[in-house]
């Protein structure tokens, strides 16, 4: 039963990250590998509210998503919306912003790994297993948040336009929809997710300036073994590959160490069964 739920709430953060991944691939076809680099700062900036400047736990993580969002947006205005046709140009500008957000964040705090506060400590008992209210909360936060994006997609207007735009560009083009607005608002709502990710994982891990890359590893896996550009192959992706990294890590000694090679095994597996991944998109009108 702890396999189960650490793998629910492993699964409910990679979901987190490989559907704001897809969502910004699906809608402006831009493979992000800085990404995770913006859920690297995230949790930085909750160091920072928290333990410099003294903020209240929940008011450092508003903070910490709100600036981290701004980041978002202008690196997005300033890197990628020039080049954003340019695909291959766009993953190697994603990769060296990712490095320079890496060593940015060693050069001022150094290498040294920092540890934030839980939001509330202490822990209860859930089908026979100890479960700490932080996991509880960490957990609960993917699920409402994996919820609102579902309900913003497919119930509201914003939702339909980046649906649209996701099908064809050129259509929802000539439809009225402004394309460049909305690659700028998937992008936000993207690193909004990355930073949502963040500040709740920032008291269960240790905050360091490489944290982002298994994350990168391993949202790349699930969003390739979901399917590119679907949000439900992601988080299905997201919680299988999670059960076989918790798996790994539980039944077998020392598996931790090669829990990732694991998991991207399996989804190579998948893959040579279903080349275009579980959910894969045969035609553009699936996307999304």
């Amino acid at each position: 039963m702890g396999v189960i739920i650490v793998s629910l709430v492993t699964g409910g953060l990679y979901a987190l990250l490989a559907v704001g991944f897809s969502l910004i691939y699906g809608t402006a076809r831009i493979l992000n590998l800085a990404h995770t680099a913006f859920y690297m700062l995230a949790a930085y900036f909750i160091f920072v509210a928290v333990k410099m400047l003294g903020l209240n736990l929940i008011l450092a993580a508003v903070v910490s998503i709100l600036v981290t969002t701004l980041i978002g947006i202008v690196y997005y205005k300033l890197l990628i919306a020039p080049i954003r046709e340019h695909e291959i140009t766009v993953l190697m500008v994603t990769a060296a912003a990712a490095l320079l957000f890496q060593e940015s964040t060693k050069q001022i705090f150094t290498s040294s790994r920092r540890a934030v506060p839980m939001f509330v400590s202490g822990s209860t008992e859930v089908i026979g297993v100890s479960v700490s209210y932080q996991y509880l909360i960490t957990f609960g936060v993917a699920v409402v948040s994996l919820l609102v994006m579902w309900f913003w997609l497919y119930r509201t207007r914003t939702g339909t336009a980046i649906r649209c735009t996701a099908q064809d560009r050129e259509v929802a083009n000539l439809m009225g929809i402004n394309v460049g607005r909305i690659c700028l608002l998937a992008t936000a709502v993207s690193v909004a997710l990355a930073a949502i990710c963040g500040a709740v994982v920032a008291p269960i891990f240790i905050v360091e300036p490489h944290m982002w890359m298994h994350p990168l590893v391993m949202v790349l896996a699930v969003v390739v073994l979901g399917g590119l550009g679907s949000i439900k192959g992601s988080i299905t992706g997201a919680f299988i590959l999670a059960l076989a990294e918790t798996l790994v890590a539980t039944l077998i000694p020392s598996g931790s160490f090669f829990k990732g090679a694991v998991a991207l095994g399996v989804m190579v597996v998948v893959l040579l069964i279903r080349p275009e991944g579980l959910f894969g998109v045969v035609f553009e009108e699936e996307r999304l």
